[in-house]
């Protein structure tokens, strides 16, 4: 009976510290590594059978190309949406290919097509193959067309990068790879005079909104995502 007590009572205590661990990280899980949960394309109710879950990976097949993107694949956005948040992942991308983590993203098919015209991204690129590397802020960790990543710390293809996006009250930080490679701050008049001189300064509302989705892109290549995690701040 003692011995019955006692391993009682070290298994509430771990439960105890595993309930406080929760609490102090406040960290959830935006894919639980076995299924697409949590996902939907945007503006459906439904996600792509290109996007699989294999190996605790959220994996993009594009093998089976539609135009710029992938048949049965497209863009996939968090059920939820955020305002403050600190974000973060793992992803590798095929070689040569292309892909992008987008936040703040508005569902409004009727006026925005794609997610990437609503919201800003960190480019996910194979800086080696893809001719978008050529561009200047179009390279991996860079705010996509708004402000280019510095250090460089981004891997080659094929093996993991990690991220941490962090909004908090309109100030935007970067982490690729352990070190600060974007900082700036939303919403205020040189952010807005940044997206006038970009390629998004024809999508009315671009970058202006302060909650919404977060987003994984289709652009026509495999790329796989891991340890999704996210706190609301």
């Amino acid at each position: 009976m003692k011995k019955l007590l006692t391993i009682a009572a070290l298994s509430i205590v771990t439960l105890a510290c595993k309930s406080q661990q929760k609490t102090t990280d406040g960290f959830v899980p935006l894919f639980d590594g076995k299924t697409t949960k949590g996902w939907h394309n945007y503006g459906k109710t439904t996600i792509g059978k290109s996007w699989i879950v294999e190996d605790g990976t959220l994996h993009l097949d594009a093998s089976n190309k539609s135009g710029w993107q992938t048949k049965d694949g497209g863009d996939i956005i968090s059920a939820e949406s955020y305002g403050n948040f600190h974000l973060k992942l793992e992803w590798k991308i095929a070689k040569n290919g292309n892909s992008g983590i987008i936040f703040y993203v508005h569902e409004d098919t009727a006026k925005y097509k794609y997610p990437w015209m609503t919201g800003p991204e960190m480019q996910v690129l194979d800086n080696a193959g893809h001719p978008d590397a050529k561009i200047i802020k179009h390279r991996a960790g860079d705010l996509y067309d708004l402000i280019t990543s510095n250090p460089e710390t981004v891997k080659p293809a094929g093996e993991w990068n990690q991220v941490e996006i962090i909004s908090l009250n309109g100030k935007l930080t970067f982490y690729l790879n352990g070190k600060l490679v974007v900082s700036t701050t939303l919403w205020n008049t040189e952010w807005l005079d940044m997206i006038a001189k970009s390629k998004f300064k024809e999508f009315p509302g671009f970058g202006t909104y302060k909650q919404g989705h977060i987003c994984l892109q289709d652009h026509g290549d495999d790329v796989w995502y891991r340890n999704i995690m996210i706190k609301r701040l």
